[in-house]
């Protein structure tokens, strides 16, 4: 294998891992907006939201803006608390 090969092929992974990256942040924002779409259709403010999950405001808004890691419990306290399921896929 010559230099050529191996910088190609360090390339292909670090395109890989990139698009790996790229698409988890997509699904995170995907799941972001709906939230605050479900949270709207009902209603409810943030505020509103935190008080019922227990938690602050600043919390919900990391959620919906996509900068909060949450936990599939935490997910599914919130779709219950805006009257929604919660369907996961693995395609």
């Amino acid at each position: 294998m010559d230099d050529l090969d191996r910088l190609m092929k360090k390339q292909r992974k670090i395109i890989k891992h990139f698009d790996q990256k790229l698409k988890l942040e997509e699904k995170r924002l995907e799941m972001a907006q709906q939230i605050s779409k479900a949270r709207t259709k009902v209603g409810f403010t943030q505020k509103k939201l935190a008080q019922k999950l227990k938690t602050t405001q600043s919390v919900v808004s990391r959620i919906e803006n996509g900068n909060q890691n949450i936990t599939l419990d935490l997910l599914c306290r919130i779709a219950n608390i805006l009257e929604k399921d919660v369907r996961l896929q693995l395609i």
